[in-house]
């Protein structure tokens, strides 16, 4: 059986045009605004990136899960990230084992999915979901297929005050085993991807790598749209994007 792997990764922002951001920086297709996220106080924008999918959720209301989350970050708004697994029974039955709370179940007929507790698991809500059949996905959207664009998300960084035992504990819940690959910094190979834990001064999502066709004309679109670039990557909703040319 395969590992699990990246099928979408999310920011949280305040600013409902970070939506249209990112769109414009990553040169990504037409969004999709997803009514499921509205009984959350939310709404969004999912977009394609070949086969995996980029997301901003935004706060509509006072009071919500993810409006609390940008308050305790400082704003820093890794929200979520979301791994494809071929088998979420074992996967759920793990969680459980480890007291590891699920905050939101769904199971129908082409998906089932769970959201785990972000204070149980560590540094951020981890959901992990079942497409059926698996080159689906419901959290896309009708016809994503026709608005993807070229790319793919290869990496997703860790910041934790503990990196091994945070790499543990994703790890013993995804079933893939850490590995550390200097010392303080951890690893999981997943299937065509890699969680990466280093220090830092909180558990959170640090920074998301993706592989991308035209590295150079996102990050003149990121400058032009004043957000802050270094290198090969740029800073949206506090998150470091990562760019590596396909």
């Amino acid at each position: 059986m395969k590992s699990p792997r990246i099928r979408q990764l999310v920011f949280a922002s305040l600013d409902h045009g970070d939506i249209d951001v990112l769109q414009q920086v990553l040169g990504l297709g037409e969004g999709f605004v997803d009514p499921g996220v509205g009984v959350f106080g939310l709404t969004n924008g999912v977009f394609a990136l070949g086969d995996q999918f980029l997301e901003v959720v935004v706060p509509t209301e006072a009071a919500t899960a993810a409006g609390r989350f940008l308050e305790r970050s400082d704003g820093i708004g890794g929200y979520m990230a979301i791994f494809q697994t071929e088998d979420l029974d074992r996967v759920r039955a793990r969680a459980d084992a480890l007291g590891i709370r699920r905050v939101w179940d769904i199971d129908v007929e082409d998906i089932s999915a769970s959201h785990l507790h972000p204070a149980d698991i560590g540094a951020a809500i981890v959901s992990v979901d079942e497409a059926r059949p698996a080159q689906s996905w419901r959290w896309g959207g009708p016809g994503w297929e026709a608005r993807s664009a070229a790319g793919r998300l290869a990496g997703l960084d860790v910041a934790s005050v503990d990196p091994r035992a945070l790499c543990a504990r994703w790890g013993a819940v995804l079933g893939v085993e850490p590995i550390e690959v200097e010392i303080g910094n951890w690893r999981l190979m997943l299937d065509q991807g890699v969680i990466s834990f280093m220090p830092g001064d909180r558990d959170h999502l640090s920074a998301y790598t993706l592989v991308h066709p035209e590295v150079d004309l996102c990050l003149t679109r990121a400058r032009a749209l004043d957000l802050p670039v270094k290198d090969s990557s740029f800073l949206f909703a506090g998150v470091e994007v990562s760019l590596v040319r396909d």
